[in-house]
């Protein structure tokens, strides 16, 4: 039996009228920057621009009748500072190892060195910048100064210095009264690189939109926006240096537009775009009750892709019907310390049970590439994504890795409530021999959790699919897990052998490209011939384009920012298997991105248009 079709409010009509008005008005304004549509939608809002070291714009200075009091506020906050890594390196040295400890000796060392202490106390005293303000300073000049060198040990030397810099300017922030961090009305916030850092600091804002220089599609910034259905761009050159903190923006992210201070005719056009675009997701998450069915009454299941506890429960009010990823190294990036077994078990806990069914498939620590934590040492590559990260790195430290495994386990055990459905997932799996590897350290914990008596459960072992070398062997590794889990973010840029964060080739990492399309099928069709269920978690998911594409190719289970959840709903609710079925063979016969990407742009028009507002270019 068809599902009856969900109310069109804010439809297709609304996007043609104002899209060639908008593109008007973008010429008409004379500042106008180009980048990386990353999370689609529409915002206009004041800019707020957040650097390396976060400094409010009232913190910039401080009055010369309070200098000496400011000097002290930084003898406090390094005071601070040399417990917290004191701390750190007794913590990470029993639950790590001693060499892996050494780095925060390093920072010490750093945080008392007099040369500079000297530059900070004569950029407040001489020059009268707040702490913050100096320390932002000093930063600039080390990173000038290191710049000019290619050694790898003086870039790491780089690293540790930004990192003791902000522990410090974490402790005077803290230190700030409430009132002098506010900020009025909704934000753009713009910035270099959105990190895990910054997000803390920015707590629960009224965000509307994103910008940053640096990142792609899957970096920190463009997750985080896509979670909240925030609309963003990446990969702006020095939009740093052309928005000032106060500046009218408008972020554009279907098209990658930033328009800045834009005439009062243009601000007219976006803003009606931005109430089109809300008008359309309030109409769409008002179906969030609703199950997720085609046209043609084929079940689907629509999972979140989640990072902390405010996505989990972002996930249950948007309906997705459990978490198909949860991202466990947020918790370790943004971690004042390591987390130890008994402050993973409560995290994971609280993020089973606001889970949509307490359902989760928790992936263990995929750190490495754009993701580090010092502890673990910066390990500058080459070719970082393709080097020592990930499941890779885990083994490299199995006591530390065991802790999370059995962290897990403990998290699934039944509470007397309702029953839980976890599974536990292991990131770029390329071998076999890995999947047993990996079965030897969870048997380990289960034995070492029984001797204790510390009650926990067996779980369901998944893989994650995103090295082209298990895409290409899936078969041959099937017998050896329960289920598989399709990265596409990484599989993307391995199969076409581009950085997709690479601004000179991320033009490269296409989704709908010929051999994507291929390949995922391959996948997909061999997890179907066994039975194995198979999930896809990567970002293309939630591109309606793509989701047509995957529903024909077989795939019944999606893992998906909570913000799109009612958007993919909607799409499927519109789409029958014969028809998807007949775009894929029509599809995989193509040979250019370009004729895929046309053709599904038109399909798209055809099946469900009034959801073209909320899907980027």
């Amino acid at each position: 039996m068809a599902a009856n079709p969900r109310p069109r409010r804010g439809s297709n009509e609304a996007t043609e009228k104002t899209r060639p008005v908008a593109t008007r008005a973008a010429r008409l304004s004379g500042k106008t920057h180009q980048g990386l549509a990353v999370s689609p939608g529409v915002a206009v809002g004041s800019a707020y621009c957040i650097h390396e070291v976060f400094v409010p714009n009232e913190a910039e200075t401080v009055e010369p009748a309070h200098v000496h009091q400011e000097l002290q506020r930084y003898e406090q906050a390094c005071e601070k500072t040399a417990a917290d890594l004191v701390a750190l390196r007794s913590k990470v040295e029993s639950q790590v190892g001693s060499d892996e400890a050494a780095i925060f000796r390093l920072q010490e060392s750093i945080l008392r060195d007099p040369a500079l202490a000297a530059k900070v106390r004569a950029a407040v005293s001489e020059d009268h910048l707040s702490a913050q303000a100096a320390l932002r300073r000093v930063l600039e000049e080390y990173s000038a100064l290191f710049a000019r060198s290619h050694d790898e040990f003086w870039q790491e030397r780089l690293s540790d210095v930004r990192d003791v810099i902000i522990r410090i300017t974490g402790h005077l922030s803290a230190a700030l009264k409430p009132s002098k961090l506010a900020i009025d009305g909704a934000v753009i916030l713009i910035a270099g690189e959105l990190v895990p850092s910054h997000v803390l600091t920015l707590g629960k804002r009224d965000v509307a939109g994103i910008v940053t220089q640096a990142g792609g599609r899957t970096s920190h910034a463009a997750i985080l926006a896509r979670s909240r259905g925030i609309p963003a761009v990446s990969g702006v050159p020095d939009i740093l240096q052309s928005i000032t903190t106060g500046d009218t923006v408008v972020v554009d992210g279907r098209e990658g537009r930033v328009l800045v201070n834009p005439d009062y005719e243009t601000l007219l056009v976006y803003r009606a775009m931005q109430r089109d675009v809300a008008n359309l997701r309030e109409t769409l998450a008002a179906n969030c009750s609703a199950k997720c069915i085609s046209a043609d009454g084929q079940k689907v299941q629509l999972l979140a892709n989640i990072s902390n506890l405010s996505d989990a429960q972002a996930a249950r009010r948007m309906g997705a019907s459990g978490v198909g990823l949860y991202r466990t190294e947020y918790l370790f990036l943004t971690h004042a310390d390591v987390p130890d077994e008994e402050e993973q078990l409560d995290a994971y806990r609280k993020i089973i049970a606001a889970s949509p069914n307490r359902k989760v498939t928790i992936r263990t620590l995929d750190l490495g590439g754009d993701k580090a934590i010092p502890y673990l040492g910066h390990n500058r590559e080459a070719n970082p994504f393709m080097g020592w990260r990930s499941i890779r790195l885990s083994f490299e430290h199995p006591e530390f890795f065991l802790t999370q495994i059995r962290a897990i386990l403990r998290a699934a055990a039944e509470d007397g409530s309702r029953r839980k459905q976890v599974q536990m997932m292991f990131p770029m799996i390329t071998m076999v021999e890995e999947l047993r590897k990996i079965h030897g350290m969870v048997n380990k914990a289960c034995k070492q959790l029984t001797t204790e008596g510390k009650p926990f459960a067996k779980v369901p072992i998944g893989m994650m699919v995103e090295v082209p070398a298990a895409a290409v062997a899936i078969e041959t590794m099937l017998d050896d897990v329960d289920f598989v889990s399709i990265g596409s973010n990484d599989l993307v840029q391995y199969l076409m052998a581009a950085d997709r964060d690479n601004p000179k080739v991320s033009h490269l990492c296409q989704p709908m490209s010929p051999a994507v399309m291929r390949t995922l099928a391959h996948v997909i069709g061999a997890c179907g011939r066994r039975g194995t269920p198979v999930t896809l978690c990567g970002e293309i998911a939630a591109m309606p384009r793509a989701a047509v594409l995957l529903f024909g190719m077989g795939l019944r289970s999606y893992s998906i920012s909570p913000a799109f959840v009612p958007m993919i709903k909607e799409l499927f609710s519109h789409l029958t298997v014969e028809r998807a079925q007949k775009t894929v063979e029509r599809v995989l016969k193509m040979r250019t991105t370009i004729e895929i990407t046309r053709h599904m742009q038109r399909e798209l028009n055809e099946l469900c248009p009034n959801i073209k507002m909320l899907d980027s270019e």
